[in-house]
């Protein structure tokens, strides 16, 4: 094919690509490109240890052991048990260094559990009843993280 013959092809592909263009439809991005807009702001949580398994709480007026999962972003699922009663976590996520948790209890309490690991790698915070937000405690963890 001579270059005489070449040329209007070109032409016209590149006229349809600025066409395209001024449209505001992207001809060069591959369809499996993600677009990112100035209106949208998405928030990645980095888990700075793993939470996961069967660990204890001491907490100053009590003591408790929990079973925990931790899935890829965080998040905490699980149960617990202090003495005859029973506690499932409502929500909970490991972020830096940081840890929350709240357990909905047997008895009708609701625990609020906000920690932070330590330079000793082990895991201690405070703690309090949702429902009666004067009953308080201190806790921590013989475990390290």
């Amino acid at each position: 094919m001579s270059a005489s013959r070449r040329t209007p092809r070109l032409l016209t592909a590149t006229a349809v690509a600025v066409l395209l263009s001024a449209a505001g439809v992207a001809a060069a991005a591959p369809a499996s490109a993600t677009t990112v807009t100035a209106s949208r702001t998405v928030s990645v949580r980095s888990a700075g240890f793993y939470a996961g398994g069967v660990w204890d709480i001491y907490q100053s007026n009590a003591f408790l052991t929990v079973n925990l999962t931790q899935d890829g972003s965080g998040n905490l699922y699980g149960s617990a048990v202090q003495g005859d009663m029973v506690g499932t976590l409502l929500n909970g996520a490991v972020d830096g260094q940081n840890i929350y948790f709240t357990i909905s209890w047997s008895n009708g309490a609701v625990g609020r559990y906000t920690g932070v690991r330590g330079a000793d790698r082990r895991l201690s915070g405070t703690t309090f009843d949702l429902n009666n937000p004067s009953s308080q405690a201190t806790w921590a963890t013989s475990r390290t993280f």
